[in-house]
């Protein structure tokens, strides 16, 4: 179990803590477990988590559930396999994090959620 669990009552996390934290999907199945965070080195927000099989998550897609002790998402695991693989070219092209995020149907971190 990830230490994310540790604080429950505090609304930041380090990201330290959130690595091995578990990743629940549709019906509460486990579906993996968070490998690191891509931080948006210019606004700091949390774009994406990139789970422990190598699926890519964008953050937005992701609450934390205290009940579960881990994060929730409605994004199954046979998505996260089936999702386009990120490579080096990614990591400055806007259209292939748009369609991502389309893909999961989530919003993009430069407009949503994003951040711890």
């Amino acid at each position: 179990m990830a230490r994310a669990t540790a604080h429950p009552d505090h609304q930041c996390i380090s990201s330290e803590d959130i690595q091995g934290t578990e990743v629940y999907g549709v019906g509460g199945q486990n579906i993996g477990e968070i490998d690191h965070l891509i931080i948006d080195k210019v606004s700091g927000r949390v774009a994406y988590a990139v789970m422990s099989f190598g699926g890519f998550a964008g953050w937005g897609a992701l609450t934390y559930d205290t009940s579960l002790g881990g994060f929730r998402t409605s994004i199954t695991e046979q998505q996260l396999k089936d999702a386009r693989q990120f490579s080096d070219d990614s990591w400055q092209d806007r259209d292939w994090e748009t369609r991502t995020h389309r893909y999961y149907g989530t919003p993009t971190y430069w407009e949503g959620r994003g951040g711890l």
